[in-house]
């Protein structure tokens, strides 16, 4: 019969031990370690993660409890005390390397998007994390309110965090979206919070394409129209220019504007592009499935832990939020391997439950039945 470690001791093996000490010793700070690593931080925090632990007390006694098994992760027992020490005081950017890293990885999994055209394409969002003022004073966002924003850039190939940044509550979205570096020839899918007519034209300088919404205070002129079907709920499709003092100085190119109505609601969109080759109605499409970054924030907020917070210095926050990106990516990786239908959600639920059973991943994700039950079975059939 062949041996399997448990199942958080393979997920941990997909992280390349070498790799990480590398990164470790590069963003290592103060004193060395005596016995503990941070190794044995990444494995407790990332079980945190996977098993829905909330507390230091909640972690380090479901940890504790499976100290024999330590071994086979590599990792060390952390108490309280260490591992509070070292979210506070370790620097953070040893996961957000090690991020990067694991993002290279997926990348060369991840099936394409669901259109037709072969340009990448982007979606760019923030959402803001809510902090207590007085618990997490350096998060000053209102009044009485602290806030830290998490911004991404989702890769609609294999719906990817690919750009990912996290600014205090006060950044404005389009500050974030002008330093991202987005590869020429990409398709960027941006709600009106990163309205910037100057961005507009240079992304277009720099031959990115952008889909977003019209503001409704738009002052433009119509220079063409192309006929429209509107059997698909495209109503219009013109070529535009902004005539507005500002506007027309910060962007001087034509653009296309395209109204838009949603056969399901009724709703009227007008959306504004720089690309005049797809039609009307893919642009329409395009834009729709910018819902899938908000899925993305739903699906972390709900299923990792980035809403309450195990430390409470800026440096504990951060590597709890970088880790259980990490932690999505792993995920992700597991599911373009394991080539099953199975959601996300599916796949960590039953990695939950299963955590420090022994069997083997693929196996339990595919549901075959553990091996001792498919002996059994296979005995009974001799009777």
């Amino acid at each position: 019969m062949a041996h399997c470690n448990t199942i958080l001791s393979q997920i941990v093996k997909l992280v390349p031990r070498h790799e990480f000490e590398v990164l470790a010793n590069r963003h290592h700070e103060g004193r060395a370690f005596r016995t503990a690593s941070r190794w044995s931080q990444f494995v407790t925090m990332a079980m945190a993660q996977l098993a829905g632990r909330s507390s230091l007390r909640d972690i380090v006694d479901n940890i504790s409890s499976q100290a024999h098994r330590l071994y086979h992760l590599g990792s060390a027992k952390l108490s309280r005390s260490s591992l509070s020490r070292i979210n506070e005081g370790k620097p953070y950017a040893l996961y957000e390397a090690l991020f990067g890293k694991l993002l290279s990885r997926c990348q060369g999994k991840a099936p394409g998007h669901d259109f037709r055209f072969k340009n990448p394409l982007y979606s760019l969002d923030a959402t803001t994390i809510d902090l207590c003022l007085s618990v997490f004073p350096w998060a000053d966002f209102r009044t009485t309110k602290g806030a830290i924003k998490l911004h991404v850039g989702l890769n609609h190939a294999g719906y990817l965090p690919e750009f990912v940044t996290v600014t205090d509550g006060k950044t404005h979205d389009v500050t974030v979206g002008r330093a991202l570096r987005i590869p020429r020839g990409s398709i960027v899918a941006i709600d009106r919070g990163y309205n910037d007519y100057g961005w507009y034209n240079q992304l277009t300088e720099k031959g990115i394409f952008f889909v977003t919404r019209l503001k409704s205070n738009a002052h433009y002129r119509v220079i063409s129209r192309r006929q429209v079907l509107k059997d698909k709920g495209v109503t219009s499709d013109q070529t535009i220019e902004f005539i507005g003092v500002q506007t027309s100085r910060k962007c001087p190119i034509p653009l296309r504007r395209i109204g838009y109505r949603d056969p399901e609601t009724g709703k009227h969109y007008v959306f504004l592009t720089n690309h005049f080759k797809l039609s009307a109605s893919t642009i329409a499409n395009i834009y729709r499935s910018r819902w899938q970054i908000e899925l993305f924030f739903k699906w972390i907020k709900q299923n990792l832990r980035i809403k309450s917070f195990v430390g409470t210095s800026k440096n504990a926050v951060l590597t709890q939020i970088w880790i259980a990106l990490c932690v999505y990516l792993i995920l992700a990786f597991i599911k373009f391997q394991s080539k099953l239908t199975k959601s996300m959600q599916q796949i960590l639920r039953l990695l939950q439950l299963n955590l420090f059973e022994k069997r083997d991943l693929m196996a339990l994700l595919r549901g075959d039945p553990p091996r001792d039950n498919q002996l059994a079975v296979n005995q009974m059939a001799l009777l």
